[in-house]
């Protein structure tokens, strides 16, 4: 289960709260011993993804063109 806590001053050391749903569906105990894997968020800037399309040989009218076509095939799905 994965969910998104903020780290928070706690005397000398960082703590977390853990939400509710999570300990209830983890199964979580007081003084209960367990492992948690984390990951600082990254945020993404416009540098992060300049660039990234730079080496592809597509036309950008024919995917134009093909993303309306999914659209619209999706739409009458929908519909």
């Amino acid at each position: 289960m994965e969910v998104e806590v903020i780290a928070r001053k706690w005397g000398n050391s960082l703590g977390v709260t853990l939400p509710k749903e999570a300990v209830e569906k983890e199964g979580i105990k007081e003084n209960e011993k367990f492992f948690i894997d984390f990951h600082k968020e990254k945020k993404s800037t416009v540098k992060d993804f300049f660039g990234l399309a730079a080496g592809w040989k597509i036309d950008a009218q024919k995917l134009k063109g093909k993303l309306r076509e999914e659209d619209h095939e999706r739409e009458k799905l929908f519909s």
